[in-house]
C-alpha cells in the first residue's frame, strides 16, 4: 500500500525540485532581459549625463587609441570616445525598433483578425498579399525601398516595417479562427455585439499577449537588420553615432584597431540578446500550457 502524501518520483509535483529548477530558470530569463533592457533604455535617455565626452568631437590627435582609463573603450579614426558613441548610439536604435513596432503590430493585428474572422474572398485576398510579402527577402527589399527613398531614421523604420507585418498577420488569423466558433464570441453575438465591435472589443485583446510576445521575440531579429541598414551606409546620417555604421567604421581597422569595430559590435550583441531573453520569459510567463509544468 503506497502513501498518497509522498510526492510523485517523476518530478511532476509543483513543489520538486525540477519544477521549481523550471520556475526559477524562466523567471531568471524574464528578469535578467528586463533588467537588460530596462538598462538600454536609461542609456539612451540619459545618454548627455552618462557620455564622458561629446560623441560627435573630432580630436585627431587621439585618434585610434586603445582602451584605457581616460577613454574606457578606446577612440575611432576620428579621435572620438567611442564609449560616448557606444551610448549616444542607443537613441536611435531604439527609436528604430519602436517606430517599427507601431508600424507593424497594428497592421498585422488588424490585417490577420480581419481575415480570420470575415473568411472568404476577404480573407484569401488578405492572406495571398501576406504571402507574397513573406516569400520576399526582408532586408534585401528594405535595401531596395532606402535607395529609392534615401537614407534616414524614418526611411529606415519604413522599410524595415513593410516586410515585418506578415508574421503578427498569420498568428493573428490563426488565433481568430480558433475563437470564430467559440462560445464567448456566440454569447457575444447574442447580445447583438458584432462587426468592427466584436473584433476590437472581443477578438483584440484575446490576440494581444500572443502578439506582445511575438514582438518581443522579433526586437533582436529587429535590431540586427537596422544595423544592417547602417553598416551598408542606408541608416542614420553621419556624424550621429549608430551602432552599425560605427562596426563599418571600425572593419577597416579591425585587424590592428579591432576595439573600434568590437565596442559596437558588443553593444548590438548584448542588446540582441537582452530582448531574447525577454521574449523567453514573456513567452513562457504568458503561455498558458506551461502554467502546471
Amino acid at each position: 500500500m503506497t502513501d498518497s502524501s509522498l510526492p510523485a518520483r517523476d518530478g511532476g509535483t509543483p513543489d520538486s525540485p525540477p519544477a521549481t529548477f523550471i520556475r526559477r530558470r524562466r523567471l531568471t530569463a524574464l528578469t535578467v532581459g528586463g533588467a537588460m533592457a530596462a538598462v538600454l533604455v536609461l542609456m539612451a535617455l540619459f545618454a548627455p549625463w552618462l557620455a564622458p565626452f561629446d560623441p560627435n568631437v573630432q580630436e585627431i590627435g587621439q585618434r585610434l587609441l586603445p582602451p584605457s582609463a581616460h577613454h574606457w573603450l578606446g577612440t575611432d579614426g576620428f579621435g572620438r570616445d567611442l564609449l560616448s558613441r557606444v551610448i549616444y548610439g542607443a537613441r536611435p536604435t531604439l527609436i528604430l525598433v519602436a517606430l517599427i513596432l507601431v508600424l507593424t503590430v497594428p497592421v498585422g493585428l488588424l490585417i490577420g483578425i480581419g481575415a480570420g474572422y470575415l473568411g472568404g474572398w476577404t480573407e484569401r485576398v488578405l492572406m495571398r498579399v501576406t504571402d507574397i510579402v513573406l516569400s520576399l527577402p526582408s532586408l534585401v527589399i528594405a535595401l531596395a525601398l532606402v535607395a529609392v527613398m534615401g537614407p534616414g531614421l524614418m526611411n529606415g523604420a519604413l522599410a524595415l516595417a513593410l516586410t515585418s507585418w506578415p508574421a503578427f498577420a498569420r498568428q493573428s488569423r490563426a488565433e481568430t479562427l480558433g475563437l470564430r466558433r467559440s462560445d464567448y464570441l456566440a454569447a457575444a453575438r447574442m447580445q447583438g455585439i458584432g462587426g468592427m465591435r466584436l473584433m476590437s472589443g472581443h477578438i483584440l485583446p484575446l490576440c494581444l499577449p500572443s502578439a506582445v510576445v511575438r514582438a518581443a521575440l522579433s526586437l533582436g531579429g529587429i535590431i540586427l537588420s537596422a544595423a544592417g541598414l547602417g553598416f551598408l551606409g542606408m541608416g542614420v546620417r553621419p556624424p550621429t553615432a549608430e551602432w552599425g555604421s560605427m562596426v563599418a567604421e571600425g572593419s577597416k581597422v579591425i585587424f590592428d584597431q579591432w576595439w573600434v569595430a568590437a565596442a559596437p559590435g558588443g553593444a548590438i550583441l548584448l542588446a540582441s540578446l537582452a530582448f531574447n531573453l525577454l521574449g523567453d520569459g514573456l513567452r513562457d510567463k504568458m503561455d498558458t500550457r506551461n502554467a502546471n509544468r
